[in-house]
């Protein structure tokens, strides 16, 4: 959409004091994630930009913006940290975006709970945590960069999912106080199901200001990675291993070779050419019951963090930078052409589902397992490397997961219903058109608001219709 879509003059006229940026440099820089993980993406959203960035520090001020961007008809992108892979935070529709990191304070800590602003960083909310002897549940590999907000707002699950499940089971999400998009905008507080109305929502029906998140104990956790000369020993065993509730773990990741040999870089030593790797963080106490559950699977102690010097460990990235998204990252820093997908392995079937689709695909489309406790069940989402050709050939194996039953949630989609829902959330819907009656929030991501009468069985790419960056294409 052209820069003189909107009045950008008088909206920086009302906002008065508060921090905006019209830099085109800037602009450019504060309207983009990481798209580029999809070359389809990349193709198609590479010229979004929006007009200008207002940098809100307080919430009264986040509701000034909302008003005026109101008043004026300018659409409002929210922003945490940028490290979506979807283009959730880029404005397809130009106008503002919402950088929301100075609203970064953690403004309470109790037992069993947190309360901080949504520009929060993760890791920040953790140090302020450790004082108290208590941890956050979950957190995505971008936990060092990453707001509390944006998790919320574009993720589903990350490490700590083995134990405790995604970002959708009650009780992982204890409250959220959101901004709308009404004339005058107000403040709502949002509790137990309620939550889900704008979690993964990409900001597309109101503006997360706080969160309030459950804690757990806070643990030294111990890295671990286990070696298998066989794919499907190296599934079994995590998949074994999983089940084991009285071993406390926090992630269990199966990369199968040659991947992290090719990507895992700093870690090379101590991967064996041709060995498929378990990738395990596990508490001080569980120790002894995880070595002797290893040996008895015939899993080899490649590495593990407390039988290495201080310095040596320290010199290494943190395990969980290897594992979910993350082994996309380390995989595209080496070689650009590499993509990925998302999937799911549904219960009980989910060993047999790996099985067949890594023999299938394996070369082409090496394996990546992530074990989850998925509606109280341990089971595994999948993030498999793609060595891209086409985009013709990427839709080809999406397809070939989805007929072995295995659901692709498509990350070379910018929209919900298209990539992480599979299908319109009743519940975001009718929230939107309370509280976004305008349509102003992230337009373009929401299918259902943008075109109710899309045909999700012709499996169309949607394109926003602001967007001249390609025609739609047939999947």
């Amino acid at each position: 959409m052209p820069s003189d879509a909107y009045d950008i003059v008088a909206l920086k006229t009302r906002l008065g004091d508060i921090r905006t940026e019209d830099n085109p440099a800037l602009v450019r820089q504060k309207s983009r994630d990481f798209y580029w993980y999809s070359p389809t993406l990349k193709r198609q959203l590479d010229g979004v930009n929006g007009d200008i960035v207002a940098f809100p520090t307080t919430e009264e001020e986040v509701l000034r913006v909302l008003a005026a961007c109101g008043e004026l008809g300018v659409p409002v992108t929210p922003r945490g940290a940028g490290t979506g892979n979807y283009g959730q935070a880029m404005p397809l529709a130009g106008g503002l975006v919402l950088d929301l990191s100075g609203l970064d304070k953690v403004l309470e800590i109790a037992p069993g709970r947190v309360r901080a602003q949504a520009g929060a960083i993760l890791a920040d909310i953790d140090a302020a945590c450790r004082l108290s002897g208590q941890e956050l549940r979950l957190h995505p590999s971008t936990y060092r960069t990453a707001s509390i907000g944006g998790f919320i707002a574009g993720g589903s699950a990350g490490v700590g999912s083995i134990t405790w499940g995604g970002l959708r089971d009650l009780g992982n999400i204890v409250s959220l106080r959101v901004a709308t998009m009404e004339m005058p905008p107000r403040i709502l507080e949002l509790t137990g199901e309620e939550v889900q109305k704008v979690a993964h929502a990409y900001g597309t029906n109101g503006i997360i200001l706080e969160a309030e998140m459950p804690l757990a104990g806070a643990c030294d956790w111990i890295e671990a990675i286990v070696g298998f000369d066989d794919f499907a020993d190296a599934t079994a065993y995590a998949n074994a291993l999983g089940e084991q509730d009285a071993i406390l773990k926090k992630l269990i990741s199966v990369i199968a070779a040659p991947v992290p040999q090719d990507y895992f870089l700093r870690h090379r030593k101590y991967l064996p050419d041709g060995t498929h790797v378990v990738l395990v963080m596990l508490a001080p106490i569980a120790r002894t019951a995880f070595d002797d559950f290893t040996a008895s699977r015939g899993g080899q102690m490649l590495y593990r963090s407390d039988l290495v010097s201080a310095e040596e460990a320290k010199s290494l990235p943190p395990l969980y930078e290897l594992t979910w998204n993350h082994t996309t990252l380390r995989a595209l820093r080496v070689d650009p052409t590499i993509t990925y997908l998302q999937t799911l392995y549904p219960f009980p079937n989910q060993l047999a589902l790996i099985g067949r689709i890594h023999a299938l695909l394996g070369e082409e489309v090496p394996a990546h397992l992530e074990f989850v406790r998925f509606d109280g069940k341990i089971t595994c989402f999948g993030l498999p490397l793609v060595r891209f050709t086409t985009e013709e050939r990427l839709e080809e194996i999406i397809a070939l997961h989805e007929a072995e039953g295995i659901p692709v949630f498509n990350p070379h989609r910018y929209t919900l219903e298209e990539g992480g829902m599979k299908q319109t959330d009743a519940a975001q819907l009718a929230f939107k058109r309370e509280a976004d009656p305008a349509g102003l929030l992230n337009p373009g991501k929401m299918i259902a608001w943008e075109d109710p009468a899309f045909d999700f069985s012709t499996r169309r790419t949607y394109l926003f219709p602001g967007l001249e960056r390609d025609v739609t294409r047939e999947a």
